[in-house]
């Protein structure tokens, strides 16, 4: 991850929950971030029944790394063997302390924390271990995600707000998403935002609004068939 010099300007709301200054927006729910994770993302793509080595789930907006751990923390409790595989793209890295902070806040992910963090500190964006290979691609992902010869069974759309951070929900974004989508594979997202919806839905993805997590009412998700 970036020295603190390189970071995005951060704040923190009780103490625990980073607020990117950029986007006045919070990195995850102010009611239980981890939570929040596993009924969006790892729920929403029904991963429960899916994972299996070999699996490789993309993310859009890494942030504090939260999803990846609790991704991690899914797989350990599975007991499956094998490797996944996680890709991440992300604009604005944060800095380890950000998210040695951040993470601190889940006691139920703290094992899958340390692997992670450990792992960055020594080799930047890149884990491999015999159970998981994860990489975080740094950069604009409209131009980086194009470029990626690889895809993805399962995609975590976890960027800032559309009405804050648009250029991460615009329609060109979103059929790249499609085009590097697994045949049958999934994607989840905390927003339900009509002109979001659409944008997969003209990709190609079957798309359904779905009740969201603690007081947001809906949320979204989609398959390519």
């Amino acid at each position: 991850m970036t020295d603190q010099s390189k970071d995005s300007t951060i704040t923190w709301r009780d103490g625990s929950v980073p607020i990117a200054t950029r986007f006045d927006d919070p990195y995850y729910s102010l009611t239980d971030g981890a939570a929040e994770s596993r009924f969006v993302f790892i729920d929403g793509n029904a991963l429960q029944d899916r994972l299996k080595s070999g699996f490789h789930v993309a993310e859009l907006g890494f942030g504090t790394g939260l999803n990846l751990c609790v991704l991690l923390t899914t797989w350990r409790a599975m007991g499956a063997p094998g490797q996944i595989r996680f890709t991440s793209f992300e604009a604005f890295p944060v800095s380890m302390g950000v998210a040695e902070r951040a993470l601190a806040g889940f006691p139920s992910i703290a094992a899958s924390a340390e692997t992670v963090l450990s792992a960055f500190r020594d080799t930047g964006f890149h884990l491999e271990t015999p159970e998981i290979l994860a990489t975080v691609i740094e950069g604009d992902a409209r131009e980086a995600l194009p470029r990626w010869n690889e895809s993805a069974d399962a995609w975590f759309l976890d960027g800032f707000s559309p009405a804050k951070n648009p250029e991460l929900w615009e329609a060109n974004l979103m059929r790249a998403v499609f085009d590097k989508t697994a045949p049958m594979g999934t994607l989840a997202t905390y927003t339900a935002a009509g002109h979001v919806r659409r944008s997969l839905q003209d990709a190609g993805f079957d798309v359904s609004r779905v009740p969201g997590f603690a007081h947001k009412r809906h949320m979204t998700i989609g398959q390519k068939s």
